[in-house]
C-alpha cells in the first residue's frame, strides 16, 4: 500500500511535489483558494523561473508555457549608469502565478490528485497528523504551521529590509535584447523590470525594492489601480529614466484591477523537519526558506529544494519515515539554501567595493557582464563572487 503524503499549501513548492510524488506515493493537496478564485484575484507575487527551474518543471511533466516571452538576458544598471547586458545561458520564464497556479491546480485534478479545499488551522493539524503518513508544510509566506526551529545562523534581520511594490503593466516597450533589467540605487532601493505571461498575452512587471522610509517607498496609502498607476508614473520618470522613455504613456495600464500588491517581507530561515505527536513532519518553500525577494530567488529555491524532498522520499520509500529522513533532507538542501541566503542577504546591503569592481568590468568584458547574469540562474556562482573574491 502506497505512503499517504499530505502537502498543505498550493504554491511553487507544493505543485512541483505533487507532480513529483503522484506516481509514488497516495497524495492529498491541502490548499485554502479554488483554482477560480486564483486565476480571479489579486496578484500573489512574482516569479522566475531560471533555466534550472524550467528544467525541474520538465522532468515532472508540468504543464508547458508560451515561449513568446523567453527571458535571455539580464541588463545591469547602477544609479543613471546602463552598465552592461549579460547573457543567460538557458533562458527564463515568468508567468503570471495566478495563470500558473490555476492551470498547475486543474491539471493535477484531472490526473488523479486528490484535493481539499480548507483553510488548516491549529485545531486540524493533531488530525491530520494521525490521517497522513507525512505532512509536508508548503504554507508559503504565511507559515509555517508547524514548529520548524529557526535557523539563527542565517536569519539575522528582525526587521523586513525592502518593501516590495509590485504591478503587472500594459504599455512598457520592451527592453533590447528581451531580458530583465536591474537598476540598483545605492541606499534607496531597487527596480525589476520582467517580462511577463499572463492569461491574456504578455505583460511588463515593474518590481520596485524600496529601503523602507527611503525614497523609493512611495506608495503608503494607495489601494487603487488607478492611483498606483499614476504613482508609478512619477517614480520611473524621477528615479527610472529608460523605463519611463518606454512607456507608452496613453496606453500605460495596469493589465487588470487585481494586478499590483505591496507586502514587506521579513526573511527568515528555518531546518526543515521536526516532530509533531512523535511523527515526522517536513516543510519546504518559503514555509521555511523565506528569502527576500531582492535576488529573485524564491521560486528556484522552492523549486530546487522540492527536487531535494522529492529524491529524498524515493529514497527512503520503504522505510521508517522519522528524524534520519528529516536530516537527511535538511543534508541535501542546507548548502544551496545557505548560498542563496548568505548572497541574498549581502545583497540587500550596500554592495562591497570587489563587486562593484566587477560590474564596472562588466562594461568592457562581455565575458564578465555573461558571468554576473549567471549569478541569477546559478546563484552558486553569486555566492563565490560575493564571499571568494573572485568569480568563475
Amino acid at each position: 500500500m502506497s505512503k499517504k503524503i499530505c502537502i498543505i499549501g498550493s504554491g511553487t513548492a507544493g505543485l512541483q511535489l505533487a507532480y513529483s510524488l503522484k506516481e509514488e506515493f497516495d497524495v492529498t493537496v491541502i490548499h485554502s483558494n479554488s483554482s477560480d478564485k486564483i486565476r480571479n484575484g489579486r496578484v500573489m507575487s512574482t516569479q522566475v523561473h531560471f533555466g534550472s527551474t524550467r528544467n525541474r518543471e520538465n522532468r515532472f511533466k508540468m504543464p508547458k508555457w508560451e515561449d513568446k516571452t523567453l527571458l535571455k538576458s539580464i541588463h545591469i544598471t547602477v544609479g543613471n549608469q546602463k552598465l552592461f547586458v549579460g547573457k543567460l545561458k538557458e533562458p527564463a520564464l515568468s508567468v503570471d502565478q495566478r495563470f500558473y497556479f490555476s492551470q498547475c491546480l486543474k491539471d493535477l485534478e484531472n490526473k488523479g490528485v486528490s484535493f481539499r479545499l480548507m483553510r488548516v488551522n491549529k485545531n486540524d493539524i493533531e488530525s491530520l497528523v494521525d490521517e497522513f503518513d507525512l505532512i509536508i508544510d508548503c504554507t508559503g509566506k504565511s507559515g509555517p504551521l508547524f514548529p520548524f526551529p529557526i535557523e539563527k545562523e542565517f536569519s539575522p534581520f528582525q526587521v523586513p529590509q525592502r518593501k516590495c511594490i509590485v504591478g503587472y503593466f500594459l504599455g512598457v516597450k520592451p527592453n533590447n535584447p528581451l531580458g530583465i533589467s536591474v537598476t540598483v540605487l545605492p541606499e534607496v532601493g531597487e527596480m525589476f523590470e520582467i517580462p511577463a505571461m499572463t492569461e491574456h498575452g504578455p505583460v511588463t512587471i515593474l518590481f520596485i525594492m524600496a529601503v523602507p522610509n527611503r525614497e523609493l517607498d512611495a506608495f503608503k496609502e494607495i489601494k487603487h489601480a488607478k492611483e498606483f498607476t499614476n504613482q508609478m508614473k512619477n517614480v520611473t520618470q524621477k528615479y527610472f529614466q529608460d523605463i519611463h522613455e518606454r512607456i507608452e504613456q496613453d496606453i500605460f495600464t495596469l493589465s487588470d484591477e487585481k494586478a499590483f500588491l505591496q507586502i514587506a517581507i521579513k526573511p527568515v530561515i528555518r531546518k526543515p523537519y521536526a516532530t509533531f505527536k512523535n511523527k515526522l513532519v517536513i516543510g519546504c518553500g518559503d514555509s521555511v526558506f523565506l528569502n527576500d525577494p531582492i535576488t529573485g530567488q524564491g521560486c528556484n529555491l522552492s523549486s530546487y529544494c522540492a527536487e531535494r524532498l522529492y529524491e529524498t522520499l524515493i529514497q527512503y520509500r520503504d522505510a521508517n519515515w522519522g528524524t534520519q529522513l528529516g536530516e537527511a533532507y535538511w543534508d541535501r538542501t542546507k548548502t544551496f539554501v545557505r548560498e542563496v541566503t548568505e548572497w541574498t542577504n549581502a545583497m540587500t546591503q550596500m554592495l562591497p567595493q570587489h563587486i562593484v569592481q566587477l560590474l564596472l568590468a562588466g562594461v568592457e568584458d562581455q565575458k564578465i557582464a555573461d558571468k554576473v547574469a549567471e549569478w541569477f540562474e546559478e546563484p552558486q556562482k553569486a555566492h563565490e563572487a560575493f564571499f571568494n573574491l573572485k568569480i568563475k
